[in-house]
């Protein structure tokens, strides 16, 4: 086993590169994975029908990608996909029921979550959230706060697959949230997020399994 974690090491970004270049890094890691690419395309699709101006692919959907990459690990099967979007005017549950189940039956074998951010303080006991980012900042985890989005600009071009995406990257505005950034996630860290209580924090690491999965994450409790 350390042999392969000496080498994984090795694919661990340098400390040196800019968030600009952490940002294109990770953009491109995405555009190279077709299942990640399908879930944006019929994300897209199901925000068009549903009318979501502002959503994302959030959390594992992102971060999971760049701890596998910086393990050196084949990348992990999808097993939670996060779809978060922000609606003040209609936060029912229902509305969420409504999109998971379109999502369900557009591609049934993925594992669809979608939560309105703008009721979920809520549940936080927080105050109202104004945006998708503004809920992200109070995530348990700072890397896990981060999230996905697009568009596509060349609608009527071929290129709508995760091929073209590949191949014309610049007939797709892809859109890239994280409120904490990316340097400690490409650092292989593992953050409590101060807005949170370590308790929280403690609970979803025990239960998620992430130090198991991804050796190499240095947990950071301090808040």
């Amino acid at each position: 086993m350390s042999h392969v974690l000496n080498g994984a090491m090795n694919n661990v970004m340098d400390e040196a590169m800019s968030e600009a270049e952490l940002k294109h890094q990770l953009l491109k890691w995405i555009i190279q994975d077709c299942e990640r690419v399908r879930a944006l395309e019929l994300a897209l699709q199901c925000a068009k029908v549903h009318s979501m101006s502002q959503w994302y692919l959030a959390a594992g959907f992102v971060r999971n990608l760049v701890w596998d990459r910086l393990h050196g690990f084949e990348l992990s099967p999808l097993n939670d996909i996060d779809l978060i979007y922000f609606c003040p005017l209609d936060i029912s549950p229902e509305r969420d029921l409504a999109i998971e189940t379109y999502l369900n039956q557009l591609a049934p074998e993925l594992p669809w979550s979608v939560k309105n951010q703008a009721r979920m303080h809520v549940r936080n006991q927080d105050m109202a959230y104004t945006s998708c980012v503004d809920a992200m900042a109070y995530w348990p985890e700072l890397e896990t706060a981060i999230g996905v989005s697009y568009q596509a600009v060349d609608t009527e071009s071929d290129t709508q697959t995760c091929v073209g995406m590949i191949n014309h990257p610049a007939s797709y505005d892809i859109e890239l949230v994280a409120p904490f950034g990316l340097n400690s996630l490409f650092a292989l860290k593992l953050s409590a997020n101060p807005k949170r209580s370590l308790s929280v924090f403690d609970h979803r690491v025990a239960t998620k399994g992430w130090l198991i999965r991804y050796p190499l994450l240095e947990c950071c409790r301090a808040n």
